[in-house]
């Protein structure tokens, strides 16, 4: 059992081990939000004796990633051979007593608070504020900043004040000096140990994910590795078009390839340097993943790709399987990708599921088929039942990939419809085109769940759904295009609809709906490996 430590250290002491850097503000920890107001009041309660809170400090020979500098006011690192004291509780408190002290200015917001500018009233009663940011021009002797207070020289100090002035600055500035901070001290703690203290100290307000302890934990600048920022540049690396995948995924295909495991207890116990060293062949498989999806499924932006789990297991493919894969690994993979968006299989307990699957993806890296305790229902009654249309479902997502990947074209004039994350983010974007406008089909009283369908959507150029198309039938938007487009037909195909038998040029939605249905049903089920029957296994 872990035993805190209670100890106390006057102010001098706080301070040079804030600027030796000794004690440390793990990056964990939120940015510096207290206003001049509250230090002052800080401050206040110091100089009137009162209590004001136990901070509580971590020590350990562990490095983390910590706040480096506060108000362009660079702290150093912590010296050779001593511990780190990383603060848990009381982070904005110590913070303005060193930002107080220093004099230094706070940018935030597009607004400088200059800390320097808080000072003792000489006059003032114990009643009443002894601490404040009141300053009058023409009573200066009455004032006397809190930097000089500390750090003042006597000599320079004699000729401002009064004597008893100065008698006042000797009170406050012993008052200062002697006060006693509490410390608990929590030593030969974990890091998991140490954040999770943290966490049940912040009750009510911020509250660490997974790769903010991992970023602390895997810190090492002496490897210059930054997990935050090798991070960020990784995201930068991949683009624009998938940007939105999250750092749990990272973090997830590491402990998988390390452990074969990728639930959180098991990342936290990830080791540091193997963590480290298996970075860069790391991020190469998950962007060989993100290629394959773009290049070989024709998926163009990560908004809908039915997880971003699924870059998991392609990229643990990867990893083992640089090359890009052909004839039945190709096909294998393929099966597997469909099997698990059209099943929504990611939608809950995903680190477990995560876990079995990489052991499937294992037997195709074998060369082998794997089997499926899951079945996969691709028939038209399922995506009827299932067609709602509303992008946060993986089911849609996936219909979305198969449009995504027949290269969509305009019905104006047949050119490449542009696919980025900035317009597919909701389902009232203006990209997503009711084939028979919604409009439309309530003016025929048509019922709301059939409107709002998948397959009813199409994905069209913003220009043409909001300026040209409308609420028009599509027998009269359609004769539109055909006179400006020679090529109509070759660009409905990749919308996976026949104007000529799917009712569009007597506007009968039934028959669109049912024909559209079919078509997207047998499309994926080329997808798929169709077996006659399944030897399921322990999912």
């Amino acid at each position: 059992m872990i035993q805190p430590e209670p100890q106390s250290t006057g102010l001098s002491s706080l301070l040079n081990d804030i600027e030796s850097g000794r004690i440390k503000i793990p990056q964990f920890q939120r940015q510096y939000v207290w206003e001049r107001k509250a230090a002052a009041q800080l401050l206040d309660s110091i100089a009137k004796g009162f209590p004001i809170g136990t901070f509580i400090l971590w020590e350990t020979q562990e490095e983390l990633r910590s706040i480096r500098n506060i108000g362009n006011h660079n702290l150093p690192e912590t010296p050779t051979g001593h511990v780190a004291q990383y603060i848990l509780d009381g982070q904005q408190r110590i913070t303005s007593l060193y930002t107080c002290f220093k004099g230094l200015k706070i940018s935030r917001n597009s607004k400088v608070e200059d800390f320097a500018q808080i000072y003792v009233d000489l006059e003032a009663s114990e009643d009443e504020d002894i601490v404040t940011l009141n300053y009058e021009e023409e009573n200066p002797k009455r004032y006397v900043a809190i930097t000089d207070l500390l750090y003042g020289k006597m000599s320079v100090l004699v000729r401002q004040y009064s004597e008893e002035g100065l008698d006042k600055i000797d009170l406050y500035k012993e008052r200062f000096k002697s006060y006693q901070f509490s410390l608990v001290i929590l030593k030969n703690a974990s890091l998991d140990v140490a954040t999770d203290v943290f966490t049940r100290l912040n009750v009510g307000g911020k509250t660490l994910t997974l790769f903010e302890v991992m970023v602390a934990k895997t810190y090492d600048s002496s490897q210059d590795f930054d997990l935050s920022e090798k991070f960020d540049q990784l995201i930068e690396e991949i683009g624009e078009d998938f940007k939105t995948i999250s750092s749990s995924t990272i973090l997830q295909v590491i402990s998988l390839i390390l452990k074969k495991d990728c639930t959180r207890k098991q990342i936290l116990r990830l080791e540091k340097q193997m963590f480290i060293d298996t970075w860069e062949s790391v991020t190469v498989a998950i962007k060989k993943a993100i290629d394959y999806f773009k290049n070989y499924y024709g998926i163009p932006v990560s908004k809908i790709l039915p997880y971003d789990a699924l870059i998991v297991p392609f990229a643990y493919f990867f990893y083992y399987h640089p090359d890009r894969p052909l004839d039945q690994k190709r096909e294998y993979l393929q099966d597997f990708f469909w099997r698990v968006s059209l099943t929504e299989r990611y939608s809950s307990g995903v680190e477990t599921k995560l876990g079995k699957d990489i052991r499937r993806i294992e037997t195709i890296l074998n060369g082998d088929l794997p089997s499926y305790d899951f079945e996969v229902n691709i028939s038209t009654d399922r995506i009827i039942d299932q067609g709602w249309f509303s992008i946060s479902r993986s089911f849609i997502k996936a219909i979305l990939c198969l449009y995504a990947s027949k290269g969509p074209r305009s019905f104006a004039d047949n050119s490449r419809v542009h696919i980025d994350n900035a317009w597919l983010q909701i389902a009232t974007s203006k990209n997503y085109h009711h084939f028979f406008p919604k409009a439309y089909l309530k003016s025929r009283n048509e019922d709301e769940f059939y409107i709002n369908h998948i397959l009813n959507i199409t994905i069209v150029d913003d220009y043409l759904n909001k300026r040209v198309i409308r609420a028009k039938a599509p027998s009269i938007y359609m004769s539109d295009f055909k006179k400006k487009n020679s090529n109509l037909d070759e660009t409905m195909s990749t919308h996976f609809i026949d104007p000529d038998t799917f009712g569009v040029w007597d506007d009968d939605y039934d028959l669109f709906f049912s024909k559209r249905a079919e078509t997207i049903s047998d499309e994926l089920r080329g997808k798929l490996i169709i077996k006659e029957k399944t030897h399921p296994e322990k999912a």
